[in-house]
Formats: structure tokens, C-alpha cells, sequence
């Protein structure tokens, strides 16, 4: 599994590389780099709550509670979305003054304000999916997670990066549209997964689970 953690993490690297291709590369690299790097600063709260909605869920369902589960995902989803909300405006109010963390040069200062709005719209989508994610890591079917998220990143945010970015010429923004697009499908995707999913049936599952590793430990 830790290779397809791996492999998502990369399709947001390649954003940077591609960047190197576009006119104005110094530029363009300049500014995904910064942009990358607030990504992954904010994104450290809504990994919390993921990481938490996946013990939590894995925990009610081996306990055969499966109504609580359902509960917990809602309550994670809640304060993602509160979360979420709060960090955009922090973003979007902050936009003209962060770029001067990392510059003094006004070109760069003004495009990473305009970046800032796009990483406002992808942090709330992203927090979404990551405690969905985790919903789904909880009930134990972590590949199908993984996989899920893999085709958003590289049959969809990646091919439609390209696309905004070369063909119709959004330069660093068509990036970062790209990858607004596969958050947005990997949140559809597990959204779906998690209304479909039959819950008590993954709570009996759990459970089972559970007897057979104390079943396996007494025996051994």
C-alpha cells in the first residue's frame, strides 16, 4: 500500500515538473512550488481528522456498531467542512500578503495571490475526500481506496492538467485546475462508495475479522 501512497503524492509533484515545460518556466516553477508547499502545510489538519475517522470507524465496526460509524463519518465530515471553510477564507484574505514569505518580487507576489483562490476551492474538496478516504481505509477495504484514488489522480486531475495547462493555454493555473478535477472526482468516487456501502454488513465483517485474529492468537 505504500506505493500507491506513493504514487499519489508524485502526481502532485509532476505538477511542478510539468510547470518547467510552460512559458516562463522559472515562473511557473516558482510559483507551483510555493503553492505545493502551502498545499501540504494546510492539508495537515484535514490528515488529523483522516487518520482519526479511520480508527474511529475500524473501532465501531469491530465493536459491531454500526449506526456509530455512520455517525462518526458525519461528525469528521462536519468539522472538515467547518475546517475547510475557515482555511479558504483564511487563504483568500491573506492571498496578497503570503507570496511575500517567499519573494519581494511583485510578479511573483501577484500570481501566487491569484494561485491562492484555486488552493482555497482545492483544500476544501481535498479535507472532503481525506476523511472520506479514511471512512473507507476504517472499514478495511484499503485498496479499494487506493485505486479509487489513483484513476482520479492519473486518468483524470493529470490528463486535464495537460490540457488546461498546454492545449488551452492556462499556463500554471490549468495545473492547478487539473488538479482541482481529480480531487474533485476521487471525492465523488468515495462519496458514492460510501453511500453504497452496506454498513451493517461491514460491521458483521469486522466483527468476524476480529474473533478470527483472537481465534488465530489463542490457537497459536
Amino acid at each position: 500500500m505504500r506505493w500507491l501512497f506513493c504514487l499519489e503524492i508524485w502526481s502532485f509533484e509532476m505538477m511542478v515538473l510539468l510547470s518547467g515545460l510552460l512559458p516562463n518556466p522559472q515562473l511557473e516553477t516558482s510559483v507551483l512550488s510555493i503553492s505545493l508547499n502551502t498545499c501540504s502545510m494546510i492539508y495537515m489538519i484535514p490528515l488529523g481528522l483522516s487518520g482519526a475517522t479511520s480508527i474511529r470507524v475500524s473501532n465501531e465496526l469491530g465493536a459491531g456498531r454500526a449506526h456509530a460509524a455512520l455517525l462518526a463519518i458525519r461528525v469528521s465530515l462536519f468539522s472538515l467542512v467547518t475546517e475547510g471553510i475557515l482555511g479558504a477564507l483564511i487563504l483568500i484574505l491573506g492571498r496578497k500578503l503570503w507570496g511575500y514569505c517567499y519573494s519581494n518580487e511583485e510578479e511573483v507576489v501577484s500570481y501566487i495571490a491569484q494561485m491562492m483562490l484555486l488552493l482555497a476551492t482545492s483544500h476544501v474538496v481535498d479535507g472532503i475526500q481525506s476523511v472520506l478516504s479514511g471512512a473507507v481505509r476504517g472499514s478495511g477495504r484499503q485498496k479499494i481506496g487506493a485505486l479509487l484514488n489513483l484513476g482520479a489522480y492519473y486518468l483524470i486531475g493529470i490528463p486535464l492538467a495537460v490540457l488546461f495547462a498546454f492545449v488551452l493555454h492556462f499556463g500554471g493555473k490549468g495545473l492547478w485546475f487539473g488538479i482541482i478535477a481529480a480531487l474533485l472526482a476521487q471525492a465523488l468516487f468515495l462519496l458514492i462508495l460510501t453511500l453504497c456501502t452496506n454498513w451493517e454488513m461491514e460491521a458483521k465483517k469486522a466483527n468476524q475479522r476480529v474473533h478470527d485474529s483472537m481465534t488465530h492468537d489463542e490457537v497459536s
